[in-house]
């Protein structure tokens, strides 16, 4: 970018596709359009009506600096410091994954499960395992009023996120934030109806041939589970059968590779009916629930 020439709004926006174009980017335009409407602190629909506007030179000194880090691979979520979960705006950070459209059908599963639950005079005790920035914790808390919610996760870094994301949803006060492994650290007497999950289900093999976007930025604990994918998932089964009442749902993400896997630790596990499998919009196998056997809750 030339200090002599005339940067105009549309022009920015047209040479920085290019650019990122050039660097990969899977979404040239919208990263461009997202990055410059953060630097000049407005709405994206805003540029629209302000391509032939020439941007200042403190919009171009932050859009520049925006630039450099995308291009060398920074996710644009990373950059923004948030990003839209389910109709909510979410802080993130790189301590946590960046929330993804696939993921909101856990939330749609966990909605239509509990909206089937019979007691509706007692709460719903609601488990988000490894909850990361907080998105399923926050929207259990957000969208089921009964919802009392425990968000566990490893990670003390992550969890601070979820509790801001709690926070700024005015949630923070029906969610319980637990430092630990799975469900490990739970009272040993706490029973749940619901567990919600988006554990690490990545291979060690599969996770090398991920975008430089994902692999060298967003945090590798959070997304790999072993050498096979399944190894997290495996030690959460057992650990959710002895915890969930009878008639109580277990609802993980899974990578549509590994969904033949888990069914089967469902089914050697003994104590889950028969699971059922939802699939995302590219009609890939995404979701997982399975009901603890028993009469329902």
């Amino acid at each position: 970018m030339s200090q002599t020439d005339t940067w105009t709004i549309g022009r920015l926006l047209k040479w920085t596709t290019d650019h990122f174009e050039k660097n990969g980017s899977q979404t040239p335009r919208l990263d461009a359009e997202l990055l410059l409407a953060h630097a000049r602190n407005c709405d994206r629909i805003e540029l629209y009506t302000a391509f032939a506007e020439e941007a200042s030179d403190e919009t171009r000194a932050a859009f520049r600096e925006l630039v450099l880090r995308r291009a060398s691979g920074t996710p644009v979520a990373y950059l923004l410091g948030s990003r839209e979960f389910y109709s909510l705006d979410f802080r993130v950070t790189p301590e946590v994954l960046i929330p993804r459209p696939e993921t909101e059908f856990v939330v749609v599963e966990l909605l239509d499960h509990a909206a089937n639950h019979t007691k509706t005079d007692q709460p719903l005790r609601i488990a988000d395992v490894g909850t990361g920035s907080g998105i399923l914790a926050v929207c259990a808390a957000k969208h089921l009023p009964r919802g009392h919610v425990t968000a566990v996760d490893i990670s003390a870094a992550a969890l601070e996120v979820a509790r801001q994301n709690a926070t700024r949803h005015a949630v923070a006060e029906r969610i319980e934030f637990i430092q630990g492994d799975l469900l490990e650290s739970l009272d040993q007497s706490q029973t749940l109806d619901f567990i919600v999950s988006n554990p690490p289900y990545v291979s060690e093999p599969e996770f090398e041939l991920l975008s430089r976007d994902v692999r060298d930025h967003e945090p590798r604990m959070a997304l790999v589970a072993g050498p096979g994918g399944t190894e997290i998932i495996e030690r959460l089964i057992p650990q959710a059968a002895g915890r969930l009442v009878a008639g109580g749902w277990l609802i993980m993400e899974i990578s549509p590779m590994i969904e033949k896997a888990v069914f089967e630790l469902l089914k050697r596990d003994g104590r889950f009916t028969q699971p059922d499998t939802t699939k995302d919009l590219a009609q890939l196998p995404r979701v997982i629930s399975a009901q603890r056997i028993g009469e329902s809750n």
